[in-house]
This record gives structure tokens, sequence and C-alpha cells, in this order.
């Protein structure tokens, strides 16, 4: 394994596990059993990689090729059980949730976002901007919006101040900085983009115009 494989594996293990907290805390929210917890968790970190990997022709999906990545959210998604199972304390609050919620979801955008630009370009597709920036983004924004319909609750990419437009942005960046500086430095800077961008619009409440 070259140091850029290696790179993207340490990036996809610490999306998978923040989007896997992400799915936890959002089943735990949602007074699910440990079932419902560790499903919402899988379903999160790795829905988004299967929806791109279906997109771009790979069978069966990476998640079942290599089972590490389930086993990880899995791992994580117990984990996150049993923390708030016997520290149920340490969510009390909706603001105390919100703000996890916002770290592991931005930490997860961000790193799926690049690693489906990225897995495009490996699968031959690197002058296509359009094909690159859509599997960056359905990889990003794919395995929340599964994990949200499942719990029934509004999906976040919806109503959660800037989100998928995030995942664009980081995506494009991400793209363009691959023609011009490689693969490591489009990696650090597309997910970079998507972790600011997303602190920047919950600090400032920016919000797309919706509907009164």
């Amino acid at each position: 394994m070259g140091y850029q494989e290696t790179i993207t594996f340490i990036l996809e293990m610490i999306g998978t596990v923040a989007f896997a907290a992400s799915g936890a805390l959002v089943g735990s929210e949602q007074k699910m059993d440990i079932f419902g917890v560790t499903v919402l968790g899988v379903i999160t970190a790795v829905g988004g990689g299967m929806i791109r990997d279906v997109t771009l022709g790979i069978i069966p999906p990476g998640v079942f090729q290599k089972p590490v990545y389930a086993a990880v959210a899995v791992l994580t998604s117990v984990l996150v059980f049993f923390l708030l199972y016997f520290k149920r304390e340490l969510l009390e609050g909706n603001v105390t949730y919100d703000k996890v919620m916002l770290v592991m979801d931005s930490v997860g955008l961000g790193i799926f976002t690049v690693v489906g630009v990225n897995t495009g370009i490996r699968q031959g597709f690197a002058d296509n901007t359009f094909l690159l920036v859509f599997v960056g983004t359905i990889t990003g924004v794919g395995g929340g919006l599964l994990r949200d319909m499942m719990a029934e609750v509004p999906p976040y990419i919806f109503v959660k101040h800037i989100y998928a437009c995030a995942s664009i942005v980081g995506a494009i960046v991400c793209v363009y900085t691959y023609r011009l500086f490689g693969v490591v430095a489009s990696l650090i800077f597309g997910s970079a983009a998507v972790i600011l961008m997303r602190y920047l619009a919950a600090h400032y409440r920016w919000n797309l115009p919706k509907l009164k």
C-alpha cells in the first residue's frame, strides 16, 4: 500500500467513525434499541459509498469487498449506544446534542466528499468534472439522507444550515486541487473546505432561503 492509499484509508476510517457515531446518536435520540442504533450507524457510514459505487459501476460495492468499514461502523455504534446507556447525561439538552452532531457530521461529510471524488478519479473519470462532483456529493450526503429517512426525521441536508452545498463546494475544490497539485493536496483542501463551510454556516447561522 503506497502512501496515497494509506492516507486515503486513514481518512476513510476517520470518516466511518464520525458518520457511524452521528447515526448512532440519531438512533439514540429516537429511543431505538441497540439493533436499531447499530443499523442507523452502519447505514450512515456506508450508505453514501454504496450509492457512489453503484453509480460508478463498482459491483459489488466496496463495503462488501472490504468488510472492515462495516465492522468499524458496528463497533463505533455499539460503543456510542453503551456510552449513552450508562452516561445519558452526556447529551442532556439540545445544545449539546446539536454540537456533537455538528462535529461528527461535518468531519464525516468533509472526508467522504473527497473520498468519493478520489474514487471517481481512480475509476478513470478524472476529466469528467460533473460526475466527480456528483459522486463526491452523494458519497458525503447519501448516508445521512438514508439515516434520516429510516429514523423518520426531516433529512439533515434539507434543514440544517449549509450542508449539501458545502459538500458540492468541497467536491469542486477537490477536483481542481487534484488537477493542480495531486491526490494528497486534493484530499486535504477539499475536506478542509467542507468542514470550514459547515462551521461558518453553523456559527453565523447561514441558511438557504426557505418558504415561511
